[in-house]
């Protein structure tokens, strides 16, 4: 190997540091941290510039000419010159503080941008996102003050209604099956709807037991077809049944002979139970409108006088036929969009009403003006049962508020 070649490195040792040799030029290859940490904290304290100027003496380095070329002597030279660096770091000043935004900014200048900032450049729409959102309805939490009350169920009130959702569609008939019976009629069974509610009432049964009254009668007719003569019958076997699984004091059975004019025997009663518990399998744990109307008028955060007239809205549609096309859910939510719009005068249906009954203002408007005209004959013809009901104080004179005539003259 030929030594003097300049692009071979040259080992150099000297007392106190190593130099590596390339092409003639040295340079120190390995200094102590403490002397690296030394120049950080003298360097100067500005976050954005980098001083690409050679550091100087005052910097902790002895060269001031890092492209000079030295040979051993100088380079033994400069360590003598220099005895702090080989023995201990210097140490900062007692008054040193660590950097902080606010201090530079005091003592330094800010920096140049060289080019304009875009940041602010879509300050207008921003803002027209953020009022969007601030005046956007917000869900409101139906549940939150019955957290401590164990008879609202709060852990489990939102599966219930699902599995009721799910469950309607056993509860339901079919809208035309009037067409099976021979002998009774679609206004028949109006009729028998409207004297039952005035049993109903004069009996002071829970609201509950109504409506799984209708619910078992439609259900009986559906597949049994009925004699003209025995569908009173069938209505106060149906009662009886509903009494026995909703009320604690149920009717007895000599009562019923009784209210119907002795037209039938306690033999008669006590067969027709039979048959339609056969009929429909015993099955009697269906959820009805009622289950739904509590909810959702919760939802709608109903006050006493909003619940009188939603009730008096969805008993005027039990005794009405075509209303058997829409489920128990559909029927609840129509009736309380109904009181709402009679109430208050204008279309109103909140995002938690439609959050909770899952149903938009759109479908449930058709159904609310065909509500508003059996508001309107309530209390017209031979059908006035529900209208009376509703026309005392203890309803709150519900029947007596003037129709929403102004969803049917939208129609038109």
């Amino acid at each position: 190997m030929d030594l003097s070649d300049e692009n071979v490195p040259t080992m150099i040792k000297t007392t106190n540091v190593q130099v590596v040799k390339f092409g003639g030029e040295r340079r120190q290859t390995r200094r102590a941290l403490s002397l690296i940490n030394q120049n950080l904290i003298a360097a100067n304290r500005y976050p954005c510039v980098v001083n690409k100027r050679g550091l100087t003496e005052a910097n902790g380095i002895c060269n001031k000419n890092p492209t000079r070329k030295f040979g051993p002597a100088q380079i033994a030279s400069s360590h003598q010159h220099c005895p702090e660096e080989n023995k201990k770091p210097k140490i900062a000043d007692e008054d040193f503080k660590v950097w902080e935004e606010d201090e530079a900014s005091k003592d330094q200048p800010m920096p140049m941008l060289l080019e304009p900032s875009e940041t602010f450049s879509n300050d207008k729409p921003e803002m027209e996102v953020e009022m969007e959102d601030i005046f956007e309805e917000a869900l409101i939490d139906i549940d939150s003050d019955d957290a401590n009350n164990p008879f609202a169920v709060v852990d489990y009130v939102g599966d219930l209604y699902a599995n009721y959702r799910k469950m309607e569609v056993y509860s339901c008939v079919s809208p035309n099956y009037m067409t099976q019976q021979l002998e009774i009629t679609g206004r028949m069974r109006a009729i028998l709807i409207d004297w039952l509610i005035e049993v109903h009432h004069k009996f002071e049964l829970k609201e509950e037991t109504l409506f799984l009254t209708v619910n078992l009668l439609d259900r009986f007719l559906e597949k049994q077809a009925v004699a003209k003569t025995k569908l009173q019958l069938v209505g106060l076997v149906a009662m009886l049944l509903a009494s026995k699984y909703e009320e604690i004091s149920v009717p007895v059975v000599n009562d019923l002979v009784l209210i119907s004019a002795s037209a039938y025997t306690r033999n008669d009663v006590l067969e027709m139970e039979k048959l339609m518990l056969n009929t429909l399998q015993f099955s009697m744990s269906v959820p009805t409108a009622y289950v739904f109307m509590r909810r959702f008028l919760k939802a709608a955060q109903a006050d006493k006088k909003l619940e009188v007239l939603s009730f008096f809205l969805i008993e005027l549609c039990l005794m009405e036929y075509e209303m058997l096309k829409h489920p128990p859910s559909f029927m609840a939510s129509a009736a309380i969009y109904t009181a709402q719009c009679t109430l208050y005068g204008v279309k109103q249906w909140s995002k938690t009403c439609e959050w909770h009954t899952s149903y938009s203002e759109d479908p449930l408007l058709e159904c609310s003006r065909s509500i508003v005209s059996y508001h309107q004959k309530a209390g017209t013809g031979k059908l006035t049962g529900v209208h009376m009901k509703y026309s005392t104080s203890t309803f709150g004179y519900a029947a007596k508020v003037e129709p929403a005539h102004f969803l049917v003259h939208t129609q038109q």
